[in-house]
């Protein structure tokens, strides 16, 4: 279902590689911690060797050996589209959470974050009450709408969307500014549809027929609820709006390009760039001086201002009313929830049940913009050991070593490049499992009887930092994640790798795995990261964060050729027939995971210290490193979830990040793969670059 809070999101989760090649032990810090006398999680040295299915051959299918009995056996919950190693996690975590609010709820003489936290999860919880509200608590938003009678009325009601969940064509929130990161600026985009992506719009194939004609029952259902009357006719004309949005926009895979999302504008000359649109009222909504924007999407923002001024009123009011409802009703009375459900969990998902209320009620708490960071305070308190953070930093720097040396051997990049690259990994700066400097939450009050009057007052707080910070240098110590949070990224303004606390357990890693798997778990999320500074889009920044090329005119050449090669390669799998995956929008990923790969299998090597790894219950160390790659990617879904994935994500699915390793030489001597396997690639079809 659509998220009632919204934000904005950060680059990235994992990253880029070439082939393997002799390393001098000599210079890297090899001491990493081994396995102890404890036992590991899974299995005797931190694989799952029960999931495997050993009639698979791993050069036909090694998503199905690494994890095919698993895959067979294992059944969906009601509750769930997808299900998987960060699945089984993210519900770890969860539960974890709910101890520490069920702990909170318990007790009285609450200090002033844990009162905050209490409250939220009371109102979210007090059933009773939000049903008997019914609607009542979006009623003055709803009423706001039904009196625009202008271009301005509704130029302000897309000016304060961000406060009330309604819907604008037009996006604009706080990020860096890219060719100086120690500034804010505001960034202007396109956005407004109520479907995944632009495609569901688009395409005439009968699965989207179909799923446009259910969004029109939807639609008109959702309509129904403020007494809207003539539903079904006034849903069309929703759709026909959103389909000339989506005409409009951008494909995912254009947006991704950071050589055409940088279009910085003044704001004085922002009305004569882009004339058409009341700027001043829209600005006033969120409070934001912007002396200087971004506009990401140049011609889009164009096509939406167009649509402002030249489509009927009525349709943008019931376009606002009815998305105002949807979004916010998670929020509202449980028939209202189930209605939204029915529609954005069954029918896009193939999601058979809501998730429990506590659930919800935990996700809503646990975003950067809502409770997240204090909950995430206690949460590392109890949950996350010093020593994983200390053995975590260790890795980090042994794939900085490796990546360094693979930097030195790369025989399609010249020397003036290899200095810049060097200079941009040696100012990677490393996040690890939690803020040093946490999140306060002084001025915010909230109540146990009013769940959206809550969300209302944390918006409020966030977008009020937000604007008391946007003329000031840039925090350096924020983090886009609480540590809560089983994920990763890059943000490419700060060169940053951040690795929430979360994330840091089975299967990526565990303190009593054996090395191999560690390497090839957490190891290959580090090299991801990195990778995401030298993927197709991030290598466009620098040691500082700053969006230039500095790379020679040869060597951008030769990357950009080796990068066409891996997307070809993706866009060849099909999950869904008639369904590919997208591999140009889905390249950074893609790049980040074999590179990613090469980067920590070269990291194990050099920890190994020209040693042979032992056997243990008759796995090699070889082959110990990809199985541990490959089950972090098991995954179950719902078909309606991968069609989602494959149009409106930027990860392939996990099937298909299991099997990168079939870029890489030591895969195929490891578990003997030969011509004819299906994922056998000869050698010059093996893409390196990393």
């Amino acid at each position: 279902m659509k998220k009632s809070l919204i934000a904005i999101a950060l680059a990235g989760t994992f990253l880029a590689g070439c082939g393997t090649s002799d390393v001098n032990n000599k210079e890297a810090n090899t001491q990493v911690s081994t396995a102890t006398t404890a036992k590991a999680e899974l299995g005797s040295f931190g694989v799952d060797l029960a999931a495997r299915n050993q009639t698979v051959k791993p050069g036909d299918d090694f998503f199905m050996y690494a994890s095919g009995t698993w895959y067979d056996n294992y059944i969906m919950p009601a509750d769930k589209t997808r299900y998987g190693a960060f699945t089984g996690l993210a519900e770890r975590s969860e539960k974890q959470v709910k101890e520490i609010i069920d702990d909170i709820v318990s007790r009285s003489n609450l200090n002033d974050e844990e009162q905050l936290i209490a409250d939220f999860y009371q109102a979210y919880m007090d059933t009773d009450t939000i049903n008997k509200l019914g609607l009542s608590p979006i009623q003055a938003t709803l009423d706001q709408i039904a009196e625009i009678k202008s271009t301005d009325d509704l130029t302000k009601v897309f000016g304060h969307a961000w406060l009330t969940g309604a819907t604008s064509p037009i996006s604009g929130g706080m990020w860096f500014n890219r060719l100086d990161p120690n500034q804010y600026e505001m960034s202007i985009g396109a956005g407004g549809l109520g479907l995944p992506d632009r495609s569901y719009y688009l395409e005439d194939s009968e699965r989207f027929i179909n799923i446009r004609s259910a969004y029109v029952e939807h639609i008109a259902q959702m309509l129904a609820f403020a007494g809207v009357t003539d539903g079904t006719a006034k849903a069309e004309a929703i759709l026909a709006l959103e389909t000339k949005i989506a005409q409009g926009q951008w494909p995912r895979e254009k947006r991704r390009n950071r050589d055409l999302t940088l279009n910085q504008v003044k704001r004085a000359d922002l009305a004569k760039q882009y004339p058409g649109f009341n700027w001043d009222i829209y600005f006033n909504e969120k409070g934001y001086q912007v002396p200087q924007l971004n506009v990401s999407q140049p011609e889009p923002v164009n096509a939406m201002i167009d649509l402002v001024n030249h489509e009927s009123l009525k349709v943008w009011q019931d376009y606002l009313t009815f998305h105002t409802i949807s979004n916010n009703a998670e929020l509202l009375s449980e028939d209202i929830n189930a209605a939204n459900f029915a529609f954005y969990g069954k029918t896009l998902k193939g999601q058979e049940e809501p998730r429990p209320r506590w659930k919800r009620a935990v996700e809503e708490m646990s975003g950067t913009q809502s409770l997240g960071f204090a909950i995430g305070k206690v949460y590392v308190a109890r949950y996350f050991p010093e020593s994983s953070k200390q053995q975590m930093a260790e890795l980090v720097e042994n794939l900085r070593t490796a990546l360094g040396q693979r930097i030195d051997g790369l025989d399609w990049m010249g020397d003036e490049t290899k200095v810049n690259a060097h200079a941009k990994l040696a100012a990677f700066t490393p996040k690890i499992g939690y803020p040093d400097v946490w999140q306060e939450f002084d001025g915010l009050t909230l109540t146990d009887k009013d769940l959206v009057s809550n969300v209302h007052h944390l918006r409020q707080f966030f977008n009020a930092q937000s604007v008391a910070k946007e003329l000031k240098k840039t925090d350096r110590n924020r983090w886009g994640m609480t540590p809560q949070r089983v994920n990763a990224y890059y943000n490419s303004s700060f060169n940053e790798i951040v690795f929430p606390a979360a994330i840091l357990q089975p299967p990526f890693f565990d303190p009593n795995a054996d090395p191999a798997v560690n390497y090839g778990g957490i190891g290959a999320v580090i090299g991801h990261e990195m990778g995401h500074g030298f993927d197709d889009q991030g290598s466009k920044s620098d040691a500082n964060g700053i969006q230039r090329n500095w790379w020679t005119d040869e060597d951008r050449a030769a990357f950009d050729a080796k990068a066409d090669q891996l997307a070809a390669q993706y866009s060849k799998y099909e999950p869904i027939p008639d369904n590919f995956v997208n591999g140009r929008n889905s390249l950074g990923e893609n790049i980040g995971d074999v590179g990613g790969l090469a980067m920590a299998y070269h990291a194990y090597k050099l920890s190994l210290n020209g040693k042979e790894a032992p056997v243990i219950d008759g796995v090699t160390g070889d082959q110990r490193f990809f199985l541990a790659w490959a089950q972090v990617w098991k995954e179950k879904r719902t078909e309606q979830s991968m069609l989602n994935q494959l149009r409106g994500g930027t990860h392939a699915p996990g099937r298909y990040r299991a099997q990168a390793p079939r870029n890489h030489d030591a895969w195929y001597k490891a578990f003997d793969v030969k011509p004819g396997d299906a994922l056998y690639l000869a050698e010059e079809d093996r893409v390196r670059i990393w």
